[in-house]
C-alpha cells in the first residue's frame, strides 16, 4: 500500500505526462488551486486532469491485470481496399505499450466475416502485434455449443467463416446460426432460415452477435442483430447470443486470460454491447470516440475545443466507466479527454498503473 503524499507527488509526475501526450481535459475536470491548476499557457477551457481526479482513478485501477480490446472501430476500420481496412492512428502502438508493460492482452471481437486465423493474418499484415491464441471470437465459441448440445446447423454465415464449421454435422439442422452474412443477408437465404426455425418443435437461434451496425471505411453497415431480430418476430422466439455482449463470451476470455473481471478493463467503441455487455460482466470498461461513435457522433470528435468534449447522451464518464450505478448501465454526460481512443487510453491506464506500482520515493 502507498501513502497518501507519495502518490500525490507521483500523481504530479504521470500528469505531467499525460499533458505532453495532449491528453487535454474540459475545464470543469481540470486541476483546481492547490491541486495543480492549469497554466496560463494551456489553451482555453483545456487543462490536464485535477490530482484528486487522478487519485480516484488510480483507486478504480488498484487490482487491475489485465485488458481487453474490441477490435473493429478500436484498432481498425474495415473496408478500404481489397477489404484489407485501415489502422486507427495510434492503435498499432497502443497494443505494443500493453504487451510492454506486462499487462494481460486479449482480442474480444464479434468478427464473423472470416475465420480467426485469416483474420489475424489481415491484422498482421497492416502492423499489430497478435497472434490467433490471444483472439475470442463467436464462431469457435457457437462450434463448441453445437458439439455440447449435439446441435445440426443450418448456415446463414458468410463464406469466408465457413471453414470454422468443418466437422459439424449439418445433415438434419435442427437449429439456426446467423451471423454477420453481409451479401448472403438475400431474401431466399432469410426465408430458408425461417423455414428451418419454424419447422422445428423446439426451435433454436445461435445468433454469433447482436450488434445493430459497425463501421467500415465507407461508413455505417448493417450488423447481424438486424437479422436475428427480424428471425426472431417471425418464429416468435428468442436467439441465444454467442459473442458480446453474452456474459459467457466475455466469461470465456477472462477464462483465457486466468483473471478474475474485477482484473480486467474492457475498451469498446460499442456503448451498450462493449461498455455495458462487460459492465455486467462484472468488469470495468471505456468508450473510444472512434469506430461507430465518430460517425454517430461527428460533432463529438472535431477539434479539441472545450465545446466538444461536453453533454453527450451517450458517453459514460470515467468514473461510471468503472462501476454501475444503482446497479443499473448509466447514460450520461461524459468527462472523457477529447478525441480519446484506443492509445490515448492506455497511455491513462498504464501510467496510473505505473504510478500505484512506484509511487515515489
Amino acid at each position: 500500500m502507498f501513502k497518501k503524499g507519495k502518490l500525490l507527488q507521483a500523481l504530479h509526475v504521470t500528469r505531467a505526462r499525460l499533458w505532453k501526450c495532449k491528453l487535454h481535459f474540459p475545464g470543469r475536470f481540470a486541476g483546481r488551486k492547490g491541486l495543480g491548476a492549469g497554466k496560463a499557457c494551456m489553451p482555453a477551457g483545456l487543462r490536464p486532469p485535477s490530482l484528486l481526479m487522478m487519485a480516484d482513478w488510480a483507486q478504480s485501477l488498484l487490482g487491475i491485470k489485465g485488458l481487453l480490446l474490441d477490435v473493429s472501430g478500436v484498432l481498425y476500420d474495415s473496408g478500404g481496399e481489397e477489404g484489407g481496412g485501415v489502422p486507427i492512428p495510434g492503435s498499432i502502438e497502443a497494443v505494443k505499450k500493453i504487451k510492454a508493460s506486462g499487462l494481460k492482452l486479449r482480442f474480444c471481437t464479434n468478427e464473423t466475416q472470416a475465420t480467426r486465423e485469416k483474420f489475424v493474418e489481415k491484422l498482421q499484415r497492416l502492423g499489430f502485434d497478435i497472434v490467433v491464441n490471444e483472439v475470442t471470437a463467436p464462431a469457435p465459441a457457437a462450434c463448441r455449443i453445437l458439439k455440447e448440445r449435439q446441435l445440426r446447423p443450418h448456415l446463414l454465415v458468410h463464406d469466408d467463416v465457413l471453414p470454422e464449421f468443418e466437422g459439424i454435422d449439418k445433415s438434419s439442422p435442427n437449429c439456426v446460426v446467423v451471423g454477420d452474412a453481409a451479401d448472403n443477408f438475400s431474401y431466399k437465404n432469410l426465408n430458408d432460415a425461417f423455414r428451418v426455425l419454424i419447422g422445428l418443435e423446439n426451435p433454436v437461434l445461435l445468433s454469433l452477435g447482436k450488434g445493430r451496425y459497425y463501421k467500415e471505411t465507407d461508413g455505417l453497415k448493417l450488423d447481424v442483430g438486424v437479422y436475428m431480430k427480424a428471425l426472431e418476430y417471425a418464429c416468435d422466439i428468442q436467439a441465444e447470443v454467442v459473442g458480446k455482449p453474452a456474459k459467457m463470451f466475455f466469461q470465456s476470455a477472462l477464462t483465457e486470460m486466468g483473471i478474475e473481471p474485477h482484473q480486467a478493463i474492457m475498451i469498446g467503441d460499442d456503448i451498450v454491447h462493449d461498455v455495458g455487455g462487460a459492465q455486467q460482466c462484472g468488469m470495468k470498461a471505456l468508450q473510444v470516440r472512434t469506430g461507430k461513435y465518430s460517425i454517430v457522433h461527428p460533432d463529438k470528435t472535431k477539434g479539441d475545443t472545450k465545446e466538444n468534449a461536453v453533454r453527450s447522451p451517450c458517453l459514460l464518464s470515467f468514473s461510471f466507466c468503472f462501476g454501475l450505478r444503482n446497479n443499473k448501465q448509466v447514460l450520461t454526460e461524459g468527462c472523457f479527454p477529447i478525441t480519446a481512443d484506443v492509445y490515448q487510453w492506455v497511455v491513462i491506464i498504464i501510467s496510473i498503473l505505473i504510478t500505484i506500482v512506484t509511487p515515489g520515493p
